[in-house]
């Protein structure tokens, strides 16, 4: 070679470089929005688990094992299953109030919430709500220092925390409620009500009820998570498998997205501005909110199968899935940290 073509090669290359460079780097700095850092046994679990609540003071993750009709606590701390709650009847919802040191917990299967001692798991009371009546999930209004129950054929229910007993108030849908969330900057209730493919939305001051229809073609919605900031409602729909937002004062659906398939919760990273959906079928879906309009997938990493329930616990950027057994493995808790870029 030349001089001159060497000159001219040497020019060119280092230009490569410099205009490479750039993308390199961005590609070494590009890492999954999620990555799995552990996996905690859960020995002696069987069959289907479900839904969650924290105990932060303790660093306590709590979950329901349907299958077995226990509770499982687990200190995420030292990475262990440290406790199990016995002799429930198909426990659904779970709810820890750190204010007064008890666990609530929905038991499906003879109709009873069970309240238990933060500290120690005694049994503290039953509030009944009748044969057949199915308790499912509970949530927390902390202003107003209430619990809110969704059971039976179509009612939300409120439960007094301080003296663990049922109050007279009560709101009436047209089905089952699955999944639902409190307004927390307002008096709403949204809530899914999967037998009628829709939304209902009540209002707790008033009483009243909106109903919102899914979008045509869609069925099957099980978890629901809020946007207060950005006023929206993000439903999932198991038929298609998707994530859909809706504005929240209008019911408009402004977008939606294919998501894993099978699921029954979903998580808002309100820091990071993502949904986190888990499916059923094996894989935890990803999706980033741009803006209030506007969404991208971001993939779908590998869970369990059967891996549909879990917690995002904001503080520690961590998100914790409930696999149960399969094959030759166990029931364990998989540990999933937030990534970014």
């Amino acid at each position: 070679m030349n001089s001159r073509r060497l000159l001219l090669c040497s020019v060119f290359c280092a230009g490569l470089v410099t205009t490479m460079g750039p993308i390199a780097q961005a590609q070494q700095r590009e890492a999954p929005p999620v990555r799995e850092v552990q996996e905690i046994p859960l020995p002696g679990v069987q069959g289907r688990l479900d839904h969650f609540t924290i105990d932060p003071k303790r660093k306590r993750v709590i979950f329901s094992g349907l299958g077995n009709s226990t509770v499982q606590v687990v200190d995420v701390f030292a990475g262990r299953m440290i406790h199990q709650i016995e002799g429930l009847a198909e426990p659904q919802g779970v709810l820890y109030l750190p204010e007064w040191d008890k666990l609530f917990v929905a038991n499906s299967a003879d109709g009873h919430v069970s309240v238990f001692d933060g500290t120690n798991f005694t049994l503290i009371e039953r509030i009944d709500f009748g044969e057949g009546s199915d308790p499912d999930n509970l949530r927390y209004d902390a202003a107003a220092k209430k619990i809110y129950l969704g059971y039976g054929e179509g009612a939300i229910a409120v439960i007094d925390p301080v003296t663990n007993k049922r109050l007279p108030t009560e709101y009436k849908l047209e089905a089952h409620p699955e999944g639902f969330q409190l307004e927390t900057k307002g008096s709403r209730i949204f809530v899914n009500v999967a037998d009628e493919k829709k939304i209902q939305v009540v209002d707790r001051r008033t009483g009243k009820i909106t109903s919102w229809a899914l979008p045509a073609g869609h069925s099957a919605n099980f978890p629901m998570v809020l946007d207060e900031a950005n006023r929206r409602v993000f439903i999932g729909t198991r038929k298609p498998a998707r994530l859909t937002v809706l504005d929240m004062d209008t019911g408009k659906v402004v977008a939606s997205v294919p998501v894993a398939a099978d699921m029954d919760d979903m998580f808002y990273d309100s820091g990071r501005k993502r949904i986190y959906v888990a499916g059923g079928e094996g894989f935890l879906s990803v999706v980033q909110q741009v803006d209030a309009d506007h969404y991208s997938d971001m993939g779908r990493f590998p869970t369990a199968i059967g891996t549909r329930t879990g917690v995002w616990y904001e503080k520690r950027d961590r998100l914790y899935l409930a696999a149960p057994p399969s094959g030759t493995l166990g029931a364990r808790l998989l540990v999933f940290e937030a990534q970014t870029d």
